[in-house]
């Protein structure tokens, strides 16, 4: 199977992180995570550490995609949030629950974090929206897997637009195109005439076989 894609999202809360909101375009948030969603299920795996405005969203668009979403999407959640688990995670048949360090944010979160950039290899990473997490999330993941290709969304704004600023600038793309759908299929490399398989299991190694074919046109046989 192919290497997954993780996704690092949030919609910034002006509460607690003013500076983040301030840029963050929440609509363009929402619409980008849909078109995520409709280029990889299916096609490759997708996985995130649980964040409660993204987990509802991704499971509302997962369940419609008539495939078995356990097996391509994989949701990592500290027990430090136990008390604040979106309803959605029961629904998630691949969960993997880390332990809450000493009852502390901070170190909970870097022991998920760590785990989930450990125990798996991507090939891309996306960053949509979000806070401080998502900065924090860009830093282990450039250096657990240096080699990634990392795709921030700076047109929705939030701290991924800040990941870009790190990168020392993205391609004009990311700024301005609002087709997402487009966009992803682009800078992910998945092309639209790929199919969805209802598990990686039955996706072929072979990209090409994946492809969609056209039905053959008939042949008028009459004579004129």
């Amino acid at each position: 199977m192919d290497g997954a894609i993780f996704l690092s999202a949030g919609v910034p809360d002006p509460k607690r992180g003013p500076e983040y909101a301030k840029t963050a375009d929440t609509v363009a948030i929402a619409a980008a995570v849909s078109a995520l969603l409709y280029v990889t299920l299916g096609r490759r795996q997708l996985i995130w550490g649980g964040q409660p405005a993204i987990t509802p969203m991704i499971w509302t668009i997962a369940a419609d995609m008539g495939i078995d979403y356990g097996s391509w999407v994989r949701l990592y959640q500290s027990k430090h949030f136990q008390e604040e688990f979106p309803e959605e995670n029961k629904h998630f048949q691949n969960v993997i629950y880390t332990d809450d360090v000493d009852n502390d944010l901070h170190r909970s979160l870097q022991a998920m974090r760590h785990k989930m950039f450990t125990e798996n290899e991507f090939t891309n990473a996306v960053f949509i929206g979000g806070m401080g997490g998502i900065l924090d999330e860009y830093e282990m993941l450039r250096l657990a897997q240096p080699k990634v290709n990392l795709i921030p969304l700076v047109s929705a704004g939030g701290a991924a637009a800040l990941v870009a600023e790190k990168m020392g600038g993205v391609s004009e793309d990311l700024k301005t195109n609002l087709d997402f759908v487009a966009l992803f299929h682009q800078h992910l490399g998945i092309s639209e005439r790929e199919e969805r398989f209802r598990t990686p299991a039955a996706q072929p190694a072979d990209v090409k076989k994946r492809y969609w074919s056209k039905p053959s046109q008939p042949t008028d046989s009459g004579s004129a």
